[in-house]
């Protein structure tokens, strides 16, 4: 959906062992134009509890605990490279998931929303602004928008990202327009990333749930991103409550490759 990252098998461990520093790798080749260039690192290990583990790295190195886009593609990855069947488990820092691949469409159950806050003003750029947030494995600010191709994304996304009231790790931001009851449209700045990216799958996860805890839109949700494509959210709601909630696209394989690291 416009993310874009780097897979690589290290079920033999042979990564792990024998580079020391996961987070220096990961700087040299998210690097744009001077290497491969991505979103993101995902390795794939071998897990005691699942049926594979995902490690996901941000593009600055540091270590997440979950990626909604991140995590279909390493499905789909392990998928068509015959390490796990179609309906799959994935171990990760933000808890176990389960996935279903059916040909190019991943399909993830994600961890259950937690610290849902709704409606409260954080001071930006010397103005009260209007904001809700949810962690959906990782910490997201959502901000319901009339407009988004007319909102400051990268000034706006920085400022909220490192506010004191998220230290010490920070949030990410997304920008939500509503199009209907059942459509949205999307930005995101991503923490790590430090910019906008085409697209965010525990994003789009908070931008429908705060969508519909504020009355804009019920299940299932279509969430377009600002690559151009679609994602879309299954819930269950009952009361103020979420579960059973899933993020669905479609994931393409770009080339495979190998690359020399001293």
């Amino acid at each position: 959906a416009g993310n874009d990252f780097i897979v690589i098998d290290d079920c033999d461990g042979r990564l792990k062992r024998d580079v020391r520093d996961l987070s220096k790798l990961t700087r040299y080749l998210c690097m744009r134009k001077r290497s491969i260039g991505s979103d993101g690192l995902l390795l794939i290990e071998r897990s005691d509890i699942a049926d594979i583990k995902m490690r996901v790295f941000n593009p600055d190195g540091g270590e997440v605990s979950m990626c909604g886009n991140g995590s279909r593609c390493v499905a789909y990855f392990a998928v068509i490279k015959g390490l796990a069947p179609k309906q799959l488990t994935i171990e990760t820092r933000a808890g176990k998931l389960n996935a279903t691949v059916v040909d190019r469409a991943a399909k993830i159950a994600m961890t259950p929303p937690r610290g849902l806050r709704i409606n409260f003003y954080l001071k930006v750029k010397g103005k009260a602004m209007r904001v809700s947030f949810v962690d959906t494995g990782v910490p997201h600010v959502v901000c319901i928008e009339d407009d988004i191709e007319s909102i400051d994304v990268q000034g706006l996304g920085r400022e909220i990202r490192r506010h004191k009231i998220f230290a010490p790790d920070g949030t990410n931001v997304n920008f939500a327009q509503v199009k209907d009851k059942n459509t949205i449209l999307i930005r995101t700045y991503e923490r790590g990333v430090e910019d906008e990216t085409l697209a965010c799958g525990t994003g789009a996860t908070a931008s429908a749930i705060v969508s519909s805890a504020l009355g804009y839109v019920d299940s299932p949700v279509k969430v377009k991103t600002h690559g151009g494509d679609a994602l879309y959210i299954y819930f269950a709601k009952t009361g103020g409550e979420y579960k059973d909630v899933f993020l669905e696209g479609e994931v393409e394989l770009s080339y495979e490759g190998s690359v020399d690291y001293v």
